[in-house]
């Protein structure tokens, strides 16, 4: 099998079908080392994997769909049957666009998901995961998740679940004045950070494992009251705190009913996956906490007001996903095209050998030779044009049983075992 002649399976455990803890069951502890576990398996030839605070994806291209399943299960072993969803080529290639494009997040159009992709992309590229295949469907989908926010109003209001926090947030506390903390500086908290400056509370704490980070999220605020702290300093700040933010990412719970026991009236939103904040926080009277889900008022309203752009936005991913199925078949029909005339020229070498033999032990000169060998040439050209027309006609029009005649007809080898793309459009032919 040669990486452009796969077929991608995908795999997705996210928000619209998993819980919140079958979401965070799916995912690794490190995104890239789950990519390059996927691509060291003997069968698959390009993986690439994205996880976010409310999804875990994984695509592979393998030589068939049921080789690509089977390994992608493997990678979801603690996670519910109903909870994962199985992705075909084509879904697989449709879903991806639809993601870059904003159109599958919990807050419809959000910014953070683009980035997300391309830095998933990046990561998966730099260890070799990513090949012909899903290189184009990749920065396919990034240029369509681009077009997205630029040529239309899918991203306008509410942009990430960050800023969906602190929007919620405000729903249920005064932030004029009030004292907000942000635990975790990564994308999310930074965003958080940034909203709650906008939303004009007085004094903003950033807390994080590394200080040096904290302090570089605080410097980039503008907001003259900003401070940077240690994880190792929250029994000092939460009591001070009117509304926390939550998003580290790490294992464990960094916010436990012992911390926040003392601490009077506070909200507490907790966006992190994994989550941040133990269960047994919810037992405490003055403590009150959202986590993702309650999320879902702020993004209602958000999608409302994104309705019309999302039109727009699905019907160009509509024209960019048949764009991009396009694009595969051309290529397969090449790659058909070429075993085709790579049988042909093997023949044509044959004949051509033995008739020059023949014709060079009666004095034949090399421009006699030249000749035969132009003529040869033109033969096998002329011979092959009306089928190569016929094959690209073919692969345009789905019909994919004269693609795989073509290549028994060149290729003897294929009889039994066509390729992974011709042999999953016979079968899906069959099943319809």
């Amino acid at each position: 099998m040669t990486p452009s002649t796969g077929v991608i399976s995908g795999i997705r455990v996210s928000h619209d079908r998993a819980s919140l803890d079958d979401v965070a069951a799916a995912c690794h502890t490190d995104q890239q080392d789950t990519v390059a576990r996927l691509a060291e398996e003997p069968e698959v030839s390009e993986a690439f994997v994205l996880q976010t605070c409310n999804r875990f994806e994984a695509y592979v291209v393998t030589d068939a769909p049921a080789t690509g399943r089977t390994v992608l299960a493997d990678f979801v072993t603690d996670v519910t049957g109903s909870a994962v969803i199985e992705m075909s080529h084509e879904e697989s290639l449709r879903h991806l666009l639809r993601v870059a494009a904003g159109l599958e997040s919990l807050v419809l159009g959000e910014d953070q998901i683009i980035g997300q992709v391309r830095d998933a992309y990046s990561s998966a590229r730099a260890i070799g995961a990513v090949g012909p295949m899903l290189e184009e469907a990749l920065t396919k989908a990034i240029h369509v998740g681009e077009r997205a926010r630029t040529e239309t109003a899918i991203n306008e209001g509410v942009v990430s679940v960050g800023s969906a926090a602190v929007t919620l947030v405000s729903d249920h506390s005064e932030l004029a004045g009030a004292t907000a903390l942000v635990i975790g500086a990564g994308e999310m908290g930074t965003i958080a950070a940034h909203a709650f400056a906008e939303a004009g509370v007085e004094t903003l704490i950033v807390a994080n494992r590394s200080i040096e980070r904290a302090e570089e999220v605080a410097d980039a605020v503008y907001l003259p009251d900003t401070r940077a702290v240690g994880l190792d300093a929250l029994p000092a700040c939460l009591p001070r705190a009117d509304v926390v933010i939550t998003a580290t990412g790490r294992d464990g719970h960094v916010l436990d009913a012992d911390l926040l026991d003392d601490c009077g009236e506070t909200l507490v939103v907790d966006i992190a996956q994994p989550r941040d904040v133990s269960p047994a926080v919810s037992a405490l009277d003055d403590i009150i906490v959202h986590d993702m889900q309650a999320l879902e008022s702020v993004t209602d309203e958000t999608r409302e007001r994104r309705r019309a752009a999302a039109q727009a936005v699905e019907a160009m991913v509509d024209r960019e996903f048949e764009n991009l199925l396009e694009q595969y078949k051309r290529k397969r029909a090449d790659e058909v095209i070429a075993e085709m005339y790579a049988g042909a020229e093997q023949v044509k070498e044959r004949e051509l050998q033995t008739a020059l033999s023949r014709l060079e032990s009666e004095d034949f000169d090399e421009e006699q030779r030249a000749i035969v060998e132009s003529l040869a040439d033109a033969l096998v050209s002329q011979l092959l044009a009306p089928p190569t027309k016929s094959l690209r006609d073919a692969a345009a029009n789905d019909d994919w049983t004269t693609i795989n005649t073509a290549l028994q007809l060149f290729d003897p080898e294929f009889r039994d075992d066509p390729p992974a793309f011709v042999a999953e459009h016979l079968e899906s032919t069959a099943d319809d």
